[in-house]
């Protein structure tokens, strides 16, 4: 028997005139205190979130999801943007490309074909090579010095690179890009597969399977610089690769015109990367961005979760409110106990979903062999952030049940 029930059971067996006389003689009887005290609402609230355990646990299920996405994808962004800063270091704020300057002339602007041994000589340089593209028709062809291979970190799928003598001898030999390989149908180089270029027949001694820098080396036929001087007429290196230590790319930058063409190095080029830092600040902020929309998505979903079940609660227990107000309770008490339900939700949800988010985090990097990097604040802001979730979700419903008159609440509980 419910306790809605036994009330007005209670109420019935009560004669007419008993029941007058308890009614107060003075309207200043009327305005009692409540005797409700907070250990009351923290019991009720407790009471109303364990009477349905398991609609209880699909609503927290609901906020342990958009929570947990919301601190691994935080986590995850964090990790991901350090290891592509990572990379950025490692590439991109490291290269140096040196080429002719478009306002001088030619001769002033022409790079010496010894410039990778000249660069070398300067502190802080990793490696360089020079790099020129050779007119044959619609083929992309390109000439290169042997160290230009280490400049743009090359990996080698089959045979071999080309060498220092390949191009003081003017061998007909090529090394193709992975792309130009599967156009021309070349697999690999034990069958001692040739090509023609122009009107002579070059062996293909190797196949690369990519490139750091200069991505159209991937679709290019690379042939030694040497050959191209005699075959094509090569006057010049087109321009020069250079890879420098961490953090040397600026100095290097400034010396390299200078180290290159002392007479005229106004007629030099240099390409010097951005700012690392801006570039990183700018990396970080948008895998954040996208990261934290993705997060609050999910966090949204839990939301609408708590308010829906909450409102569900408030229709299915209409009756329980009636006699509550009945019996005393104000519609503060009433709104209170609803919030606190709601906001307990949240909470239980964001603990558990902070704690299911870290595991993510360091079980994704441990698998990537990554560094996890997780603010500290953030799990323990994620019970904070569930709570005010659950206590915004559940503004409407705890006021629509404090708003309910009691004879409405009862007669319709009833």
């Amino acid at each position: 028997m419910s306790l809605l029930d036994t009330a007005l059971r209670g109420l019935r067996g009560h004669p007419r005139s008993s029941i007058q006389e308890r009614r107060p003689q003075d309207t200043g009887d009327l305005i009692t205190p409540s005797g409700m005290l907070a250990a009351d609402l923290a019991n009720e609230t407790l009471a109303g979130l364990f009477a349905r355990p398991g609609r209880m646990s699909l609503t927290v299920l609901g906020t342990v999801i958009g929570l947990a996405a919301l601190v691994a994808t935080l986590g995850l962004s964090r990790t991901a943007g350090n290891r592509i800063v990572g990379h950025f270091d490692e590439l991109a704020a490291t290269q140096v490309v040196i080429s002719r300057s478009p306002t001088a002339s030619a001769d002033a602007s022409a790079l010496p074909w010894d410039a990778p041994e000249r660069l070398a000589r300067l502190n802080g340089v990793v490696a360089a090579g020079n790099m020129s593209t050779v007119n044959v028709g619609n083929r992309l062809v390109q000439a290169a010095s042997p160290d230009l291979f280490s400049a743009v970190r090359a990996q080698l799928r089959s045979g071999r690179l080309l060498d220092e003598g390949n191009s003081q001898r003017a061998d007909r030999v090529a090394v193709l890009g992975p792309s130009a390989a599967q156009k021309l149908g070349i697999s690999g180089v034990e069958q001692l597969p040739a090509i023609r270029i122009g009107d002579d027949l070059y062996l293909v001694v190797g196949i690369l399977d990519g490139v750091a820098r200069q991505p159209g080396l991937l679709g290019a036929v690379i042939i030694p610089e040497g050959t191209a001087k005699r075959d094509f007429g090569l006057t010049s290196p087109e321009l020069v690769v250079m890879e420098t230590r961490i953090g040397a790319a600026k100095l290097i930058s400034q010396q390299a015109a200078l180290a290159l063409r002392p007479d005229s190095p106004r007629g030099l080029k240099v390409a010097a990367p951005t700012e690392p830092q801006r570039a990183r600040d700018r990396v970080q902020s948008d895998l954040s961005l996208l990261f934290l929309m993705l997060g609050g998505v999910s966090l949204l979903v839990g939301a609408i979760g708590i308010a829906n079940v909450t409102l569900v609660s408030v229709i299915e227990r209409t009756g329980e409110i009636g006699l509550r107000r009945a019996l005393g309770a104000t519609r503060r008490h009433i709104a209170v106990q609803f919030l606190l339900e709601s906001a307990a939700m949240g909470f239980i949800g964001g603990v558990i979903g902070a704690s299911i988010g870290t595991l993510v985090v360091v079980a994704v990097a441990g698998y990537q062999s990554w560094t996890p990097v997780l603010d500290p604040l953030v799990p323990f802001a994620a019970p904070l952030l569930g709570g005010l979730v659950g206590l915004i979700s559940g503004s409407y419903p705890a006021l629509r049940a404090a708003g309910m008159e009691p004879v409405d609440a009862l007669r319709t509980g009833t």
